[in-house]
C-alpha cells in the first residue's frame, strides 16, 4: 500500500513528471472500469424497460438510459486522453464484472425492475461520490461532472412508494431485494479494486487498506438506507 498522503497536494509544481504519469495512467484506468459500468447500465436499463406497463414509463426508463450514454461519452473522452485504451476497448476489458452483477440481479417484476433502477443509479452516485474524495483535485473535478446522479430515476421512486402504499403486502420481498443489491454491488465492486492493485492504492493511500475500504463501504451502505427509507422500503 503507498504511503499516506493528500489528495489536495497533488500538482504539476509540486510532483515530479513521472509522479504525475503514474498517477494520471492509474485514474484512466478507474475511470476505463467506470465506463465499462455505464456500459452495462445503458444496456440493462434497455432489457429491463420491456417490463414497463405503460407509455409514460417506458420513456422514463428511455431518459435514464439516455442519461447514461452522456455519462459514457464524458468518461470515453476522459479514458481516451488519459490512456491508450480506445472506449470500446475500455469497455471489452472490465465489463465482464458488470455483467455478472447484472445477471445475478434480473429483476423478476416491474417493481423489482424500478427499485433497482432507482436503487441502481443511486448506488452508482454513491459510489462515485466516496471515489471522487480520494483523488487528485483535476480528477475530482472531471468525477463531478461525469457522475451525476441521474434525476429521471425519481420516477421510480415514487411508482414504488405509490405501490406500497397501495399493497403493504410487495413490501418485505422488494426489502430483501434492496438489500441483495446492495449485497452484490459490493462484492462486485471489491472484485474491480482485488484486481486492481494500483488503482487501489491510489484510493486509499490515507489509510490502511483494511480500514479505508470499510470505510468506503460503510459509508456506500449508509446512503444505501437512506435511499431505501426514499422507496418507503426501511
Amino acid at each position: 500500500m503507498a504511503p499516506a498522503s493528500d489528495p489536495s497536494e497533488y500538482s504539476p509544481a509540486s510532483t515530479p513528471v513521472a509522479a504525475i504519469e503514474t498517477q494520471d495512467r492509474v485514474v484512466g484506468k478507474l475511470f476505463a472500469v467506470l465506463l465499462a459500468g455505464e456500459f452495462a447500465a445503458f444496456h440493462r436499463l434497455i432489457e429491463e424497460s420491456a417490463m414497463a406497463p405503460d407509455v409514460p414509463s417506458k420513456i422514463a426508463i428511455a431518459r435514464m438510459a439516455a442519461s447514461e450514454v452522456a455519462h459514457f461519452d464524458r468518461l470515453a473522452e476522459r479514458v481516451e486522453t488519459m490512456t491508450t485504451l480506445t472506449a470500446a476497448e475500455a469497455v471489452e476489458r472490465y465489463r465482464s464484472v458488470f455483467d455478472q452483477y447484472h445477471r445475478a440481479t434480473t429483476p423478476k417484476t416491474w417493481y423489482e425492475a424500478l427499485v433497482k433502477a432507482y436503487v441502481g443509479d443511486g448506488l452508482a452516485s454513491d459510489f462515485y461520490v466516496e471515489l471522487s474524495d480520494m483523488l487528485p483535485p483535476d480528477s475530482r473535478t472531471a468525477m463531478a461532472e461525469v457522475m451525476a446522479e441521474t434525476a429521471n430515476s425519481a420516477f421510480a421512486r415514487d411508482q414504488v412508494r405509490a405501490a406500497v402504499e397501495a399493497d403493504p403486502s410487495i413490501k418485505s420481498a422488494l426489502v430483501l431485494w434492496g438489500r441483495r443489491l446492495l449485497g452484490e454491488a459490493i462484492t462486485h465492486a471489491q472484485w474491480v479494486l482485488a484486481a486492481e492493485e494500483e488503482v487501489t492504492d491510489l484510493l486509499f493511500a490515507e489509510a490502511s487498506s483494511l480500514s479505508g475500504v470499510a470505510h468506503f463501504f460503510d459509508a456506500v451502505a449508509a446512503k444505501h438506507a437512506e435511499r431505501m427509507a426514499d422507496l418507503g422500503l426501511d
